[in-house]
């Protein structure tokens, strides 16, 4: 066991993982270890410690101590303090880089989420209109229309000619029997429907109720 400098090269803040922390870990244990073990040397030595005196009281060399190996243990144990202090503080400035980066990924994550959501979001027709019931059995449920869908397109009417919901009711009278094209955004996603205002045994010829949404 030797003391002196254990350091070695850090790694840039951007490389650091959690093996790097382990390791520095693992070799603060080793330095610990090796102080533990020159202290016992030192108390097997008529415990003189660090600060123990290694002369007489006519100041001869202690012939009960083992000078040598006492003067030896006691500068590596300074080396290895020293050491342990650098480790020490490599691994607080390693936790602290890993865990800068893993904020400044998780922040770089929510913010490409939220480009991708604003994206979405900007790329979706406004709507007009909302479903806001939906009969079970209606050509409207047959459909797949759903309560909440919100309307961009029905048949000829779209967000830059809507008016009012006449305008949905004018070509729902006119196209009895034939299929219309709806569109709707539901859960942040462009659906597109098939229609068939007619006859059933409820009121109306869609069985769902739509309102207009303010612009």
């Amino acid at each position: 066991m030797t003391g002196g400098d254990m350091s070695e090269p850090e790694a840039s803040p951007s490389a650091v993982t959690m093996r790097d922390v382990q390791q520095l870990i693992a070799r603060k244990d080793e330095i610990e270890a090796q102080i533990k073990a020159y202290y016992e040397v030192l108390e097997d030595q008529k415990n003189v410690g660090l600060e123990g005196p290694l002369v007489d009281i006519e100041g001869y060399p202690r012939a009960d101590v083992d000078i040598y190996q006492v003067r030896t243990a006691r500068h590596n144990i300074i080396c290895l303090q020293n050491d342990h202090k650098t480790i020490m503080k490599e691994i607080e400035e390693a936790l602290h880089n890993l865990h800068a980066r893993d904020q400044e990924k998780r922040q770089r994550d929510e913010a490409e989420a939220q480009a991708e959501a604003l994206q979405r979001n900007q790329a979706l027709p406004v709507a007009f209109a909302r479903v806001d019931t939906v009969t079970p059995g209606s050509p409207a449920s047959i459909s797949g229309l759903q309560v909440g869908d919100e309307i961009v397109a029905f048949g000829s009417v779209n967000t830059s000619n809507f008016q009012t919901l006449q305008n949905i009711a004018t070509v729902v009278q006119h196209s009895e029997g034939k299929p219309l094209s709806v569109t709707v955004v539901r859960d942040g996603k462009s659906v597109n429907l098939g229609l068939t205002p007619q006859r059933w045994s409820g009121k109306g010829l869609l069985g769902c109720n739509i309102i207009p949404l303010k612009r």
